[in-house]
């Protein structure tokens, strides 16, 4: 059972008056981490949303030290940092717990730009947790599509609808052999505040990816973040799960699902719900290209039921 929202600590890592878009998930997903994590940390930005919001340098809209880096090199520079808290412990420079470094980084400089230095760092098991927000585009610079946007999604490079899936992130991670890789989302927060909790112990790479519904990018109304979040879980367009060295299990409402317990909801009111689909609902040829969207879902759940019987 996930730890109850009721319980959580009352630490505040996200500084009021940033600069975010009112109910913006990237940042309500990082209150959970800083919650998780405590002020013991270093945090890694590439550009993205969470770059453009937090304030004027000097000034940080979040109570950590944080570093801007380039796009790609979200993987590279973590480890660097690590490396240099490593000798500055051994030389007697640092007191005390080292800190916990982490990169919060979107999809874009996760599944894309950033994927080459990620999976040289992960192929290392350097100790870093690597959190990636998915919005599914590139929505800080005008809402591009990236390899997380679904099939069927209007973005400004897609204007006809992505033609392709989206890749599975969280899995290829997961086939780096690294000791915990974990996906959650802003609907359940005492789920995600205990995977964090969890990677914050496990020396190596950890890797985390939390469903982050733009309403700007999605063209919802705002305050429909979470129950956008909660949508996709019931669907299965978005699958809660972990992985401790290598062997998956499954977290509500994904295990009921995954188990047979409880169908997973049809896709159509999850897309209706949202305005990036709205060409292809209006389309003399919605109801195929519906169906093509519900096809990779059902092939998801089909694969991750499979892959999880691999214990080995």
């Amino acid at each position: 059972m996930a730890t109850s929202i009721k319980k959580l600590p009352d630490t505040e890592l996200v500084l009021s008056g940033n600069g975010a878009c009112g109910g913006c998930p990237a940042t309500m997903a990082l209150r959970m981490v800083g919650k998780a994590l405590g002020e013991n940390a270093i945090m890694m930005l590439t550009p993205s949303c969470s770059v453009a919001s937090m304030g004027m340098t000097p000034r940080l809209g979040y109570n950590w030290p944080g570093m801007n880096i380039c796009f790609a090199t979200a993987g590279s520079s973590a480890s660097g940092v690590v490396h240099a808290l490593e000798i500055m412990k051994e030389k007697g420079r640092l007191q005390g717990e080292v800190p916990t470094v982490f990169n919060w980084v979107g999809d874009g400089g996760t599944y894309d730009i950033g994927f080459q230095a990620l999976s040289a760092a992960a192929e290392r098991n350097e100790n870093i947790i690597h959190f990636c927000y998915n919005n599914e585009a590139y929505s800080n610079t005008g809402v591009q599509r990236s390899g997380a946007t679904p099939r069927g999604s209007f973005t400004t490079t897609t204007p006809g609808g992505k033609r392709q899936p989206k890749k599975n992130m969280a899995l290829l991670m997961l086939e780096h052999n690294i000791p915990y890789v974990a996906t959650a989302t802003v609907a359940y927060p005492g789920d995600l505040y205990d995977k964090v909790v969890k990677a914050k112990s496990i020396p190596g790479m950890k890797y985390i990816e939390i469903l982050a519904p733009c309403y700007l990018g999605w063209q919802f109304d705002m305050e429909n973040t979470v129950n956008m979040s909660r949508m996709a879980a019931a669907c299965g367009a978005w699958l809660l799960w972990e992985a401790e060295q290598g062997k998956i299990s499954f977290n509500r409402p994904t295990d009921h699902i995954i188990n047979g317990k409880k169908p997973a909801l049809p896709v159509n009111e999850y897309l209706m719900a949202q305005g990036r689909f709205s060409r292809l609902l209006k389309g003399s040829d919605a109801a195929e290209r519906i169906a093509e969207i519900q096809g990779d879902i059902d092939r998801e759940i089909a694969f991750m039921r499979e892959r999880a019987k691999i214990t080995i």
